[in-house]
C-alpha cells in the first residue's frame, strides 16, 4: 500500500464522512484474505476503504504475502495516526481448504501484530456483521454491497462491502454509535 491510498482523494479508496466518536485512535475493520477489504474509521470522523492484494507470486516464498500484511498493518497505524482498534471479519467454515489456510494466516499475523503494538482487536461472526447491515444473517454479497450503497458508501467489490459493513458495526457498537 502507498500512503496515497488512505486520503479520501485516492484512486482505489473510497470516502465518506460521519460524525461518530471513534474515541482514541482510529477504528480498521478488515474481511481478511488474499484479497483483503478494509476500512478506516479517523478520528476527524472521515473513512475511507478499498481492497488490497496480499497474494503469492511464484519468485516469492510462502510467508510473503504475510510479510506484506503486516508492513501494511503498519502503515496504516502509522497514516491513520495511530489505532485504537481493530475488528475482523471471523470466519468460522470456509469452503475450501485454500481459503482456511489463507484465513489462519492473516489471523494469525493480524492477531501477533496487534498484540506487539498493544492495539486491541476483535473477531465480528459473519452472520452479525450480514445481520446489521440488511436485517438477514444469511445475506448474500450482493445485498451486502446494495446495503452499503444504500449507507452513502461505492465498494468497488464484496470484500470492501463487508469491511464497510463490519466498521459500521463496530461504529454502533464499540464507538458511541453512528450519526
Amino acid at each position: 500500500m502507498t500512503l496515497s491510498t488512505l486520503p479520501p482523494a485516492a484512486m482505489d479508496a473510497s470516502a465518506h464522512r460521519t460524525e461518530a466518536a471513534s474515541g482514541p485512535g482510529a477504528i480498521l475493520a478488515l474481511d481478511l484474505g488474499t484479497h483483503t477489504g478494509w476500512a478506516l474509521a479517523r478520528g476527524d470522523g472521515s473513512i475511507v476503504s478499498g481492497t488490497e492484494q496480499f497474494r503469492q507470486d511464484r519468485w516469492s516464498g510462502g510467508g510473503m504475502p504475510y510479510l506484506r500484511f503486516r508492513h501494511w498493518l503498519g502503515e496504516v497505524a502509522e497514516t491513520s495516526g495511530g489505532l485504537g482498534l481493530v475488528t475482523f471479519e471471523e470466519v468460522r467454515a470456509h469452503a475450501g481448504t485454500a481459503a482456511a489456510h489463507a484465513y489462519g494466516g492473516f489471523l494469525a499475523t493480524l492477531t501477533a501484530w496487534a498484540e506487539g503494538v498493544s492495539v486491541p482487536y476483535e473477531g465480528v461472526p459473519v452472520g452479525t456483521i450480514k445481520r446489521f447491515a440488511t436485517g438477514k444473517g444469511n445475506a448474500s454479497k450482493a445485498a451486502v454491497i446494495e446495503a452499503m450503497r444504500r449507507a452513502g458508501f461505492a465498494p468497488k467489490d464484496d470484500n470492501e462491502a463487508d469491511a464497510l459493513a463490519l466498521l459500521r458495526w463496530s461504529l454502533a457498537h464499540r464507538a458511541g454509535g453512528l450519526a
